[in-house]
């Protein structure tokens, strides 16, 4: 019989009863959300709550959370030790490390000497990516035998600095063993050559679903599906040299990886000989363990799929690629970042976020920039956005600096519209940006705009609030326009399923915002002089957006003078700015139907109400 120990006022084995535990899946320095969410919990039967520790801010939310909850909680610490022991230190009840993952002995060993003197019991983990080489070489890869000794191997270790308060579940719990049993059957198999990896990513997305609506999931912030994945990955393969050896490919908010499995298969349909090498970052413990499992089956690097951040703790700091698709949360504050990028961008070009930084309630063109600051010279990019990026924000603003910046580097490509509902939490129009830093000699200083929001099936049945899909007529339709980069052409059916191409040069997204002065007046109308210049009438103060193109005393004297012959700009206060109002270049104007057309529509609808009455009364009669 294993030894007794407990977790809080849990006991746990020794012949104890199975205790049920649960994990949040909250931001645990959210302490609201996250108390709220243990509470619920508890109601629902849970014993023992775990929660991840994937930072400070977390670590540092313990105590918080402890002086509101009654249930022993558990640290899920990840990779850093220093957060094992600020838990420590906060109260926490247990803790969960795997010692592959915090660094050598020494670290391993300060977090069992505080969890000694604080009693504090501790539980392994081991997965695959921490698996020691030397147990892959000897049991071929990564087993249930390999993962077992790995386990064993930890426990050693803690023992050798007199900590027994293990929680050994990996061996000693039967549980474990009817799970790998089930999972060896003929019924559990779920090898790639039955259920692909994206088939996994759906099967995955359909139980957050499921079991996290009740959390206020945000928009943006899970699995994209296939089609949109597809049609992202042949947009960056349009006119690609296949004619090398190897390729490199980054998503930076990789959720499950299935973005980046899903553009390796597309190289590969291409060229089977190229080497394809995926790297990743996300921040969800869940769906980064899957990404680091899925990489393994796929016979890659798992070390390449990293934890963390991307915003705050990049991973990836001086890494270029090659091409980089991804489908990061949009609609999420920045808050918590907030002090790592503000930091990072006081570094200038040294940093990612030099050109700007967006409103804090909303980081997309955070992971944009990022993006930008890892593409090689020749790379190309491909990243989902909601329709915010185009337009929101003032002349000098940080957004509008970030397009500016985009823009004037030549970097923006295309940007696709998509149609609504086309995700599964979320129903809103969305974008695909193609960025690029080699565009050929015939899109260069151009910007292609592809309106695609009718060119979509609906589904048969809709999987959340995703109801449409791009079918591969779609997806050619769309990569089609793509390829032949014409402006004012219609793809397909218009009035069916369709899309519509047109291009424009980049500085027409661009405009200088003037502001202009009209002068006070004394009672007598006369202009108010200071110095022998008027003094400026701030109530009469207005703003005009002068496009680029245009020179702006020539559009003053033709818009403003004949209109206020006092007025005069402040050139001192005049400002760059850059939009791009997609709604704007598609919107077809639609006649309204003719007043007779309306009285005779209305003149139909009374005599058939009228003979239906007259049949009703007429039979009763």
């Amino acid at each position: 019989m294993t030894k007794r120990l407990m977790v809080g006022d849990v006991a746990v084995g020794g012949g104890a009863p199975v205790s049920i535990q649960s994990m949040c899946n909250t931001k645990t320095d959210d302490v609201r959300a996250t108390v709220e969410q243990i509470h619920a919990l508890e109601a629902a039967g849970c014993e023992i709550i775990r929660i991840a520790i994937p930072d400070q801010a977390a670590a540092e939310a313990v105590d918080r959370i402890k002086e509101q909850i009654s249930i022993p909680l558990i640290a899920d610490i990840h990779f850093n030790y220093k957060y094992a022991l600020a838990c420590a230190e906060r109260g926490i009840d247990a803790i969960r490390i795997n010692p592959g993952n915090i660094g050598g002995e020494e670290k391993v060993k300060a977090v069992a000497d505080i969890c000694r003197q604080k009693s504090i019991p501790i539980r392994i983990g081991v997965n695959g990516g921490s698996l020691e080489k030397d147990l892959r070489a000897k049991y071929g890869g990564v087993t249930a035998e390999a993962l077992v000794e790995s386990a064993m191997g930890h426990v050693a270790l803690l023992n050798k600095f007199d900590f027994d308060n293990i929680i050994k579940r990996m061996v000693e719990s039967n549980t474990l063993y009817l799970v790998i049993k089930e999972f060896g059957s003929e019924k559990g198999y779920l090898g790639p050559d039955k259920i692909s990896a994206v088939d996994c990513g759906y099967i995955f997305e359909d139980l957050v679903r499921r079991f996290s609506e009740s959390f206020g999931e945000e928009a943006g912030a899970h699995f994209t599906s296939r089609d949109i994945i597809y049609l992202m990955t042949d947009l960056l393969l349009s006119e690609a040299d296949l004619d090398t050896s190897s390729m490199t490919v980054y998503d930076m908010a990789m959720g499950t990886s299935q973005m980046l499995s899903c553009m390796e298969e597309r190289i590969h349909e291409l060229n089977s000989d190229i080497e394809v090498t995926c790297f990743g970052q996300e921040f969800n413990p869940s769906t980064f363990a899957i990404a680091k499992a899925d990489m393994m089956i796929r016979g890659g690097d798992p070390n390449n799929m990293r934890f963390g951040d991307t915003l705050s703790e990049d991973q990836f700091p001086g890494f270029t690629f090659q091409y980089i698709i991804s489908n990061p949360p949009f609609g999420i504050d920045w808050k918590r970042e907030q002090k790592a990028v503000e930091a990072e961008a006081a570094r200038g070009e040294m940093g990612r976020f030099a050109p700007g930084l967006p409103k804090i309630s909303d980081g997309q063109q955070l992971f944009v920039l990022n993006g930008l600051a890892k593409l090689a010279n020749k790379g190309k990019m491909a990243i989902i956005q909601n329709g915010s990026p185009l337009f929101s924000g003032d002349a000098g603003s940080g957004p509008s600096n970030i397009r500016q910046y985009i823009l004037e580097n030549d970097w923006l490509d295309c940007i696709i519209q998509l149609s609504t509902d086309m995700f599964m939490n979320t129903g809103i129009s969305t974008y695909i940006w193609v960025l690029s830093k080699d565009k050929p000699a015939h899109r260069a200083g151009k910007v292609q705009l592809i309106d695609a929001s009718h060119c979509f099936e609906p589904r048969r049945k809709s999987i959340g609030t995703k109801r449409n899909d791009i079918t591969d007529a779609c997806r050619e339709l769309i990569v089609t326009a793509y390829g032949e980069f014409a402006n004012g052409k219609v793809y397909g059916d218009k009035n069916g399923i369709y899309c519509e191409s047109k291009v424009f040069e980049s500085v027409e997204f661009g405009y200088n915002k003037i502001v202009v002065e009209r002068p006070q007046r004394d009672e007598a109308g006369n202009v108010i002089l200071k110095r022998g210049k008027p003094v400026p009438d701030t109530s009469l103060r207005d703003t005009e957006n002068v496009p680029l193109v245009q020179d702006i005393d020539a559009y003053f004297a033709r818009e403003v003078l004949p209109y206020a012959p006092d007025a005069w700009i402040d050139h001192s206060k005049t400002k760059v700015g850059y939009e791009i109002p997609m709604t704007r270049y598609f919107y077809e104007y639609q006649a309204p139907e003719a007043v007779e057309d309306i009285v005779a529509r209305i003149t139909a609808l009374e005599q058939d109400i009228s003979a239906g009455l007259a049949a009703l009364f007429h039979k009763e009669g």
